[in-house]
């Protein structure tokens, strides 16, 4: 079942499926190294749940939720 990166719980792993998004949003995204088949860890979340802290390909990223949902996965069972 795919979900949304904004979908996913602190410390789970999530394989990226589909990079969504305007072109500009979907570009930098891409840039970012979040690409299809990218392992992500959730690593935190603000108190008011907006960002959200994430690690891939050995560095971390802050995102908003917004840019979050944009972004498909699925779990990875550990």
């Amino acid at each position: 079942m795919h979900k949304t990166l904004k979908d996913i719980s602190i410390g789970r792993e999530a394989r990226v499926v589909a990079v969504g998004g305007e072109s500009a949003l979907r570009h930098r995204l891409l840039d970012m190294g979040i690409t299809p088949k990218t392992v992500i860890r959730v690593r935190k979340v603000a108190p008011l749940g907006d960002p959200i802290e994430l690690t891939l390909r050995g560095y971390s990223l802050t995102l908003r939720k917004e840019d979050a949902a944009r972004i498909t996965v699925e779990e990875v069972e550990e």
